[in-house]
Formats: structure tokens, C-alpha cells, sequence
């Protein structure tokens, strides 16, 4: 029983104490903030079919269905051509800023406000992944998301390191955007534009007045402890999102495969074959014919992607075992999005499954990403083009470079003018 009880108290501690998974969250950030992004850029041509108000799925009918269900689209707070096209270019903007995560917790806010001010606003136009990127980007406000690979990491580490040498950072981005956001929100409300749907409005207030607090608690404390308490339930609420994200993941796959298994193409393995052969779905109708040429192999995947789908939730209790159905899937995912001409789907799904990839993986990933990064920046790197060239042409003549040393040998430190200066008596 103390055992149990230790088990219980240690868990509860580390669950207030740190948000975790700080890098899957990072990856789902960046993961669904780059899948919408793309979308948005890809259709900007089509933007007006799509979401405009000269649409097929015109102003009024949409205003009708938004009306009838509650669903919440700034898209129909004006029928005018101009408020359209800064609602999209807002969208495209909020996604770059959330996928450098700098301020993620308003561009999350504003992220969400994007994708479901667009998506409402035409709900017919959209597949599986834009449900998930529905789903996602309301559950990405609740998560810290912005701990690592991101511009307020960046932040918090030069903020600290400021604190370390006895100076007081000063952050007034921050309280003037939650300022002028507040503003435009209590204006919204007292114009009616957010009656109809309860959730996004109370949704919006919540995170002003948690955000409102943190700044006063910050500002006005005279000890620690307030402001260790707003921390504690910030990682509560980040874990609690961050667990609502793996369950959405798991019951998406479960509830795919059962429903395969009900589906009588999928029973005799012949169902991959069908979707190869559709035009909407063969972008690449000669790999289509190829991959659907042997039987048996179209019986494997069939067969293969079915019993992946329903194993996957129970196989996160054996870790090597997820990883190597993750990997599937990821690679599944993949083939989708090549095969079937489904990209942005694939993108939103393996964003999704990022959340269970392994912590050392993308530790070793990020340290791979801050090598190269620290290796473009050194400074042997920008002297390298003018000085480790081989061989250079000068007046018909090849004329090796300067040397800058090797290991044990001393550098070579020919400056620029030297160099030119070596090239004119070579040319003469």
C-alpha cells in the first residue's frame, strides 16, 4: 500500500511539476501549422471557390448552416470581398508565426481562429485530415507548445540569462498584443458576432482572463508562490491536452480499422485495389497499375493496414512495438500521400502520430538540426568559399587556392586583399 501510495504521489508530482513531452508537442506545432500553411498557399488561386463569398456554397446558405449548428466562422461576420481576403492572409500569417512559435500561446489562439473561420465557413470542401486539423488546433491552445525549437524558447533562454547577470527583463510585446486582441474581442461580443456558438467565444475569454492573470501575478507578486501556482495548473492543463491528443490519435486508428473489418472488400483483401484505380485518387495512374499488378500484393497491404490500425492502441503499453508500428504508418502515410495524391491528409496524420515518437529520437533530431546550424555559422564556414576552393581559374590559368591549414599544420591567414592580390600577379 505505501508502495502504491508513492507510485501515486510521484506520478501526481511529476504531472504538476513539468509539462511533458515538450518535443512532440513541438512537433505537432510545427507538423499541423506547416500542413495548413501549405494548404493555404497551395489553394491561394482557388481561394474564392474555395472560402470566398462568390463561392459555389454561397454567403447565405453557409449563414444558414452556421446559424442552425452553432458553428463558430468569423468568415460570415461580412460578405465583403476585403474582409475575406484579410481573414486568409491573417491565416497564412498566424500559421507562420505559430510554426516559428514566436508568442505560441496567441498565435495558437489565432491559429485556431483561422482554421475554423475558414473551414466552417464551406464544410464540404475538406477530407479526413481537415477533421483532423479541426480537432488539433483547438487542443494545440491548451498545450505549452513553445518550450523547445521555438522563437519563445529562444526568449526564455535569453531572458534567463539576463535574470543571471542581476537584470530585470522587461517583456511589453506580450501585454500590448493581449491588449489590443482583448480590445478586439470585447468588441466582437458587444456586436453580437459571437452569439450562436457558446464554446469559442467562452473558449477566447478563458485564455485572455488566464493570460491577464499571469501578467498581473508577474507583475504585482511579492513572492514566488503565486506565480509557482499558475505554473502548476499551466503543466496540469498541458498534460491533460497533450493526453487528449494521444486518445484522439488512438481512437481515429481503432475506430478506421473496426470499421475496415466490417467492409467486405476489406475482408477478401482486394480493397487497396479500388482507390488505386479511381481517377480523383491517381494522380499517377502508371503507379497505380504497377502496385495493383500482383494480387498477392495488394491482399498484404490490404490485410497489412487493417491489422495495423486496430493494433496500434495496444501496443503503446510495449514501446519497441509502437515504434515499429508507428513507422509503418509514418511510411503508410507516406505512400498515401505519393500514390493517392492525398498530401496534406498524410501531412496532418503524421503530425498526429508525431505525438508518440520517442523523446531520445527527436532530442538526437534537434541536435542534429543545431550541428548544422552551429556548423553554418562558425566562422572557418563563412571564410570557407574564399578560401578552400581547390583550383580557380585566373586568365586561362588554374591557380590553386591558399591553403587553411589541416590539423597540425599551421593556417594559412591570406586575407582577402591578399588573395586578389596573388590573382593579379598570377594573370600578369
Amino acid at each position: 500500500m505505501n508502495r502504491f501510495s508513492a507510485g501515486v504521489s510521484g506520478a501526481v508530482a511529476r504531472v504538476a511539476d513539468s509539462a511533458l513531452g515538450p518535443h512532440q508537442t513541438a512537433v505537432i506545432r510545427i507538423g499541423f501549422s506547416a500542413t495548413w500553411l501549405l494548404f493555404l498557399l497551395r489553394e491561394f488561386p482557388h481561394r474564392q471557390e474555395l472560402y470566398g463569398p462568390d463561392g459555389p456554397w454561397a454567403w447565405d446558405l453557409a449563414d444558414q448552416l452556421v446559424r442552425s449548428n452553432g458553428a463558430f466562422t468569423a468568415l460570415l461576420w461580412s460578405d465583403g470581398q476585403g474582409w475575406f481576403e484579410a481573414l486568409y492572409l491573417l491565416a497564412v500569417v498566424w500559421s507562420v508565426l505559430l510554426l516559428l512559435g514566436w508568442r505560441t500561446r496567441t498565435m495558437s489562439v489565432l491559429f485556431m481562429v483561422g482554421v475554423l473561420s475558414l473551414q466552417n465557413r464551406s464544410v464540404f470542401m475538406g477530407d479526413g485530415g481537415d477533421n483532423v486539423l479541426h480537432l488539433m488546433a483547438v487542443y494545440l491552445v491548451f498545450t505549452r507548445c513553445g518550450r523547445v525549437w521555438s522563437l519563445d524558447a529562444r526568449r526564455a533562454r535569453r531572458a534567463d540569462g539576463a535574470r543571471a547577470r542581476g537584470e530585470r527583463p522587461r517583456d511589453r510585446t506580450g501585454p500590448a498584443l493581449w491588449g489590443v486582441l482583448g480590445f478586439l474581442l470585447l468588441l466582437a461580443t458587444l456586436a453580437g458576432r459571437m452569439d450562436g456558438d457558446w464554446f469559442v467565444p467562452a473558449l477566447l475569454w478563458a485564455v485572455w482572463s488566464a493570460q491577464a492573470l499571469w501578467w498581473l501575478v508577474g507583475r504585482c507578486a511579492r513572492t514566488p508562490h503565486p506565480r509557482a501556482l499558475l505554473d502548476v495548473v499551466a503543466n496540469i492543463v498541458h498534460n491533460g491536452a497533450l493526453l487528449v491528443i494521444m486518445a484522439e490519435a488512438c481512437l481515429i486508428y481503432a475506430t478506421a480499422g473496426w470499421y475496415k473489418i466490417q467492409g467486405s472488400r476489406w475482408q477478401d483483401g482486394t480493397a487497396v485495389h479500388y482507390p488505386l484505380h479511381l481517377e480523383y485518387f491517381s494522380p499517377w495512374p502508371a503507379l497505380g497499375d504497377l502496385l495493383t499488378a500482383s494480387g498477392t500484393l495488394v491482399m498484404l497491404v490490404t490485410y497489412g493496414t487493417v491489422a495495423v490500425q486496430v493494433a496500434f492502441p495496444f501496443t503503446l503499453f510495449n514501446r519497441r512495438v509502437k515504434n515499429v508500428l508507428l513507422a509503418l504508418m509514418i511510411t503508410e502515410h507516406a505512400v498515401i500521400a505519393v500514390v493517392l495524391g492525398l498530401p496534406f491528409f498524410s501531412l496532418a496524420m503524421i503530425a498526429a502520430d508525431a505525438v508518440f515518437l520517442p523523446t531520445s529520437f527527436l532530442r538526437r533530431l534537434g541536435n542534429v538540426f543545431t550541428r548544422l546550424h552551429a556548423w553554418r555559422r562558425s566562422p572557418v564556414l563563412r571564410t570557407l568559399p574564399s578560401r578552400t576552393r581547390t583550383r580557380r581559374r585566373a586568365g586561362g590559368v588554374l591557380v590553386p587556392a591558399p591553403r587553411t591549414g589541416s590539423p597540425g599544420e599551421p593556417v594559412d591567414h591570406m586575407d582577402r586583399a591578399e588573395q586578389v592580390e596573388q590573382v593579379g600577379r598570377t594573370k600578369q
